[in-house]
């Protein structure tokens, strides 16, 4: 029998579309000994073409794989999802109305997927950064994990490259942060002002006269690694808010942050099962530090945190 690969199958099982799609998906169907995955492939006159398929089993289409400019998803199960943010996106919207965030994007997904739930923010990554980010699915969930989030708990690793060489390999940066009326970020000495900030780094490398390193967070402040880094002299690489007169560079051209959230590690919210996840690094980065020619390259270890 000649014709389309499902049409085929259609008048040989009887199935409905979607079951005959399943077939395909489930590799229950050969043609000419090699399985077939396209439902449109042509069957001519004396080709092999064979269906093996369990009687009492109904082979359910598999849902494509979702897929979003804003962000991919790294884990998911009832309570929370966990996500690659890309960069140029903010991940709740600053203005009313706005729904290009990655919060409306997740909201999107959970939407189609048939549920009521709806993404909510625990914590925040910059528009130019990217990497990790978890969201609950019910304010209550949500709140749970802000708590470890409040207390210090979670373990938060970023990856960045900062302008100019970095005198000390390690080091941690600790300064009460404050907003100026601009709405800027700034480390402030006036008494009773500003939120602790704590940032600890360590160099991996120096390459094209700038410097890749890890920072772990202690405290979370927004532009907490930014403000840091700038006001040390090594801005992140791409930053037009923060020391933009040192921030460019040449081998640097991607308009995004060279900044990204590698490592999440928290407690699940249900479950107090210990979570670690990792994002890897950016293609744009990746390259950034591929390109140059490493001159230090001290161990990677983790600074203690006090």
């Amino acid at each position: 029998m000649a014709g389309r690969a499902d049409h085929v199958v259609q008048h040989l099982t009887e199935k409905s579309r979607s079951e005959i799609r399943g077939l395909f998906d489930h590799g229950c169907v050969t043609l000419n000994g090699e399985r077939c995955t396209d439902i449109g492939a042509k069957v001519r006159s004396g080709d092999a073409f064979e269906i093996n398929y369990d009687l009492h089993t109904r082979y359910h289409e598999r849902t494509a794989a979702w897929e979003d400019e804003a962000f991919k998803i790294i884990f998911e199960d009832k309570y929370i999802i966990v996500v690659d943010k890309a960069p140029g996106f903010l991940t709740v919207p600053a203005n009313p109305g706005e729904t290009d965030s990655v919060m409306h994007a997740i909201s999107r997904y959970l939407s189609h997927r048939g549920g009521r739930d709806r993404a909510q923010a625990v914590h925040r990554l910059d528009r130019g950064a990217s990497g990790l980010l978890v969201f609950g699915k019910t304010r209550e969930i949500a709140e749970v994990v802000q708590k470890q989030f409040e207390d210090r708990k979670p373990e938060r690793e970023y990856l960045a490259i900062v302008n100019g060489k970095v005198a000390e390999q390690t080091g941690t940066f600790e300064s009460y942060i404050t907003t100026s009326k601009s709405l800027q970020q700034f480390s402030t000495t006036r008494p009773g002002e500003g939120q602790l900030a704590i940032t600890h780094y360590q160099g991996v490398e120096i390459v094209r006269g700038a410097t890749f390193l890890r920072a772990w967070l202690e405290t979370g402040r927004r532009n907490q690694i930014r403000v840091h880094f700038a006001e040390a002299g090594h801005p992140v690489l791409g930053d037009t808010r923060y020391r933009p007169d040192l921030s460019e560079h040449p081998h640097w051209r991607v308009k995004r942050l060279a900044l990204h959230a590698a490592v999440l590690g928290l407690k699940h919210p249900v479950t107090g099962q210990p979570m670690r996840f990792e994002a890897p690094m950016p293609a744009a980065m990746r390259s950034f530090i591929g390109g140059g020619n490493p001159v230090a390259q001290p161990k990677k270890r983790r600074p203690v945190h006090k």
